[in-house]
């Protein structure tokens, strides 16, 4: 599975439409790879991602109507993470990382 996370430095970024990058990680090759983020324009990013390969998303803040989105394009959400990438992602393959579902409506 390809998960996309939104970053900043090492950091998952907390407003999602915002990163300076997206995380991308491959959970069988257990590659990391980034990719710039083409910048936020209302409704691109999930479609984005979507082209990319990526089947979840974990993010920090992220706003309803991006969460409709990715829901529309059958993209799996993770909200409310916070902390270092590897980590993060750490706790997810041990199934410890759950959503809290927040909605985020900073713009």
């Amino acid at each position: 599975m390809l998960i996309a996370i939104p970053t900043e430095g090492n950091m998952v970024c907390p407003h999602f439409g915002h990163c300076e990058e997206f995380t991308l990680y491959d959970t069988n090759t257990r590659v990391l790879r980034s990719l710039p983020n083409p910048g936020h324009q209302p409704g691109f990013l999930p479609g984005f991602l979507k082209q990319q390969g990526a089947e979840l998303v974990i993010a920090g803040g992220m706003g309803g109507r991006a969460q409709e989105l990715f829901a529309e394009h059958g993209i799996r959400l993770i909200v409310g993470a916070a902390g270092n990438i590897k980590d993060v992602i750490a706790q997810f393959e041990k199934g410890e990382l759950k959503s809290t579902g927040a909605v985020c409506s900073e713009h």
